[in-house]
């Protein structure tokens, strides 16, 4: 995979100029100004500053070229959904910049006091609300960027992506040969889940692809879902995937465990006025076994980066296309 457009030199002094610029003027606009140095984190596909203000900290976003959809996204999000998610202070969708404002306790933090999972119970609406009021947009989110990983062209992708044999083998532990004739094997079928997935007719919409505790802020205005660099158009029940995985990786909770099924029921009870119980588990399990492409996908873009460290996370692109023939986070009894 190429692309034209590389990431910015986020060291350059030059680059560091122009953007703490762009942050100072957005912040005057908002009657807001620094206090004191920025603090930087940065991985191969973002850089984030953490910005001290007189009223607070904020923080500037900078996305690498295979995720900077994310700046278009948040605010789309935040006026579609403006309860749902932070509203930014400023984007540059151009630069794939943002400026957000801080958010507060995340879900993490609240789960590390008090690991009740009807804290979970509570946020999961809340995120699957602000899927259905998006799914409207879903062309308009498509043509703004943010990539297209809808049931009708995920087999297509999944053929591309075995194409890549750089991103396949590239990596420290690439993919073992006969687990890539494994998945070559499995594309007639993978198109076929594909296809009935899609036949269910269940709308696509924004997937955040990427949703644990540590990407909802736990507020007591309710719950907010950020961190959108990993999110495409997809099925909406995608989602479930990594959710319910790292809820029972956490709580160290088997598959068949009931409280994760009551979980994933109360994610989908959002639908259940337009579609009938049965239709919407199997749309979940589908979607759950189809999920591990978008996330190798989801990977691939966030290293298309020629950044060094990259290397740290490349055994992600196979390492997920393996989970294809991983069991299901959830597989309850009934």
């Amino acid at each position: 995979m190429t692309t034209i457009e590389r990431a910015p030199d986020w060291s350059d002094g030059q680059w560091q100029t122009q953007a703490r610029s762009w942050v100072d003027e957005q912040l005057t606009r908002a009657g807001r100004r620094v206090t004191g140095p920025v603090e930087p984190r940065i991985r191969p596909w973002s850089l984030v500053w953490r910005v001290p203000t007189d009223d607070g900290p904020v923080w500037f976003k900078a996305n690498n070229p295979g995720t900077m959809h994310e700046a278009a996204l948040i605010a789309t999000l935040a006026r579609l959904a403006p309860e749902r998610v932070l509203t930014p202070i400023a984007v540059d969708p151009e630069r794939g910049w943002s400026l957000l404002p801080d958010g507060g306790e995340s879900l993490r933090d609240l789960l590390a006091r008090d690991p009740d999972l009807t804290h979970w119970e509570r946020a999961l609406p809340g995120y699957a609300a602000l899927q259905l009021a998006t799914a409207a947009q879903a062309d308009e989110l498509v043509t703004s960027g943010v990539p297209d990983h809808r049931p009708e062209v995920l087999a297509d992708l999944f053929v591309e992506l075995l194409d890549d044999r750089a991103s396949l083998f590239g990596a420290e532990e690439g993919l073992n040969p006969e687990v890539y004739d494994r998945l070559r094997a499995e594309v007639p079928s993978y198109a076929e889940r594909c296809r009935r997935l899609a036949d269910l007719g269940i709308p696509a919409t924004v997937q955040h692809d990427d949703l644990h505790d540590g990407n909802v802020f736990a507020g007591a205005d309710g719950y907010r879902y950020f961190d959108w660099g990993d999110a495409s158009v997809a099925h909406p029940f995608g989602t479930l995937l990594v959710t319910l995985r790292s809820i029972g990786h956490a709580g160290k909770l088997a598959a068949a465990d009931a409280r994760l099924v009551r979980l994933r029921d109360a994610y989908l009870e959002a639908w259940t006025d337009r579609y009938d119980r049965r239709t919407l588990v199997e749309a979940a399990d589908l979607a759950i076994a189809l999920g591990p492409v978008s996330r190798s996908l989801s990977w691939r873009r966030a290293l298309d980066t020629p950044e060094e460290s990259r290397a740290e996370y490349a055994d992600a692109v196979p390492g997920w296309l393996e989970e294809l023939f991983a069991a299901s986070p959830l597989q309850p009894n009934s």
